[in-house]
């Protein structure tokens, strides 16, 4: 038989709620200080993939022409163009070439592959420069710092360590500086694009 255990005096029931109460607080303020952290990295990790653009767009979709459409994680104007930027997230020694279909991940005892991704940014290249007249269009696929290269980048891939030194900051207050047949071109880019569900406009890396 389990006798009933008596609470000291000093530790009624309204003290006990309220130490409850103290340690929901104390998990809340934890959380949302961990949530504010997040957001920080986030809104840091945009501005350091777009900083280098007077105007950018995000998770859009491109026509391809033939009433389809493509999606784009980043479109940027900036001083060399309009950059395409196609975004991966992968961890691991990534093995690919130019010329190869599919390029290998390796992460410890984990393999896979994944189609060599110039293929679709050769694409969406293509895609914009049916829709523009003067801007020059260029595009790289950008790799977080996760991912390793052992044998060396490929052609039109990117760190995100070097994305400044590629594409410096700029003012976007001196937006004038942009030819005025680029920023036409750039307004009729952007007039052509609907929102992409196929990206999230939260995470970024």
């Amino acid at each position: 038989m389990t006798l009933p255990v008596a609470l000291p005096e000093w530790l009624d029931q309204r003290m006990l709620w309220s130490i409850a109460a103290g340690i929901v607080a104390i998990a809340a303020l934890l959380w949302a200080w961990r949530w504010y952290r997040r957001r920080r990295a986030r809104a840091a990790m945009l501005e350091m993939v777009t900083g280098g653009a007077f105007d950018f767009r995000r998770d859009v979709l491109v026509p391809d022409g033939q009433g389809g459409w493509v999606h784009a994680d980043f479109l940027l104007l900036t001083p060399r163009g309009l950059i395409v930027l196609d975004v991966r997230d992968i961890v691991g020694n990534v093995f690919g070439g130019d010329q190869m279909t599919d390029w290998t991940v390796m992460q410890r005892a984990r393999r896979f592959t994944f189609v060599n991704p110039q293929t679709g940014l050769y694409d969406r290249i293509a895609l914009l420069r049916a829709l523009v007249h003067e801007v020059p269009v260029d595009g790289r696929v950008l790799f977080s710092a996760r991912a390793k290269f052992p044998k060396g980048l490929p052609r039109f891939t990117l760190m995100l360590e070097s994305i400044r030194a590629e594409f410096p900051r700029v003012d976007r207050e001196t937006s004038g500086r942009v030819p005025p047949a680029w920023q036409q071109d750039w307004l009729h880019v952007v007039a052509q694009l609907k929102p992409s569900s196929l990206g999230s406009p939260e995470p970024l890396f």
